[in-house]
């Protein structure tokens, strides 16, 4: 960095990610932090220039994304503009201005058949328009930035949307009871826990590409019985179900070997990560 405070721009900002890297690096004064949404559309080379023309970042962290699996398969194109061209455009923003890019990306650029993890070293075959669109631009990173970090993580889930915590605890208060797939594995991750190696790798000398999931794996049965039992809702029965698998890889749980061999960050085990974010969640809601 050539400055003492880091100039960071987050797009995406009021997502998962982006609103836990705010709520981070928001009043710590070694930040100077600008954020976007849709008010700066990363599909729109022009209006992306000139973003990164007028703030001049050190960083820029794309957090932006359609994420929605099933309108990424209504309307493709959709899914490429923002998920890979908005890539490219942030990308070439980038390098233009000498910024490090830190490109979010996903477990599902993997197509799951393989019943092994997943390191940064196996070559992915994504399944779905999701995992395709997001494989797309990160190939474009890689094309068009050295200054580059690829992080790859699983199954986010934080404050800013409608998350699949916020789906289970809607789910059993509503049904009584919540039916998901008991074969369908990987790591649930804390944004905050994504949030804290981020904030590492700014940081650090590292490029290329990282999987950063929190320790340990579950089913998505697993997952949604350790958050009713963090909920006091161990009652509610969680039952073995099938979702649409076109749309959902089965098995794409991530080995953080680069973190491991490079010695860079510890990922926090799956079960504290939820832990700390439900005690947090319980404490908002009673405010």
């Amino acid at each position: 960095m050539n400055s003492i405070t880091t100039r960071v721009w987050i797009a995406g900002a009021s997502g998962r990610l982006g609103s836990a890297l705010s709520h981070r690096f928001g009043g710590n004064t070694a930040y100077k932090l600008v954020t976007s949404d849709r008010d700066v559309a990363v599909e729109d080379v022009s209006v992306v220039g000139r973003f990164a023309d007028i703030n001049h970042p050190d960083v820029i962290i794309n957090c932006a994304g359609l994420t929605d699996v099933q309108a990424c398969e209504e309307n493709p194109e959709e899914a490429y503009k923002i998920n890979a061209i908005g890539a490219r455009n942030l990308a070439t923003a980038a390098r233009r201005i000498d910024a490090k890019f830190i490109q979010i990306s996903t477990d599902d650029v993997f197509g799951g058949d393989e019943g092994k993890a997943f390191c940064e070293f196996d070559d992915p075959h994504p399944t779905t328009m999701y995992g395709k669109s997001k494989y797309a631009g990160e190939k474009l990173v890689r094309e068009l930035t050295d200054k580059h970090v690829i992080v790859r993580s699983s199954w986010l889930y934080g404050v800013g949307s409608y998350d699949f915590v916020d789906r289970v605890l809607d789910t059993a208060a509503k049904e009584g009871a919540v039916h998901l797939p008991e074969d369908e594995i990987s790591s649930p991750t804390s944004a905050e826990a994504l949030a804290g190696f981020i904030d590492c790798l700014m940081h650090s000398r590292e490029y290329g590409l990282f999987h950063a999931s929190c320790d340990g794996s579950c089913s998505r049965a697993e997952y949604a019985r350790e958050i009713l039992r963090l909920a006091g809702k161990e009652n509610v029965p969680v039952t073995s179900a099938s979702e649409n698998t076109a749309l959902r890889p089965r098995f794409t749980l991530l080995d953080n070997m680069m973190l491991r061999i490079t010695g860079l960050y510890q990922m926090p085990d799956w079960h504290d990560a939820l832990s700390e974010y439900m005690s947090h969640r319980q404490t908002r809601v009673n405010k």
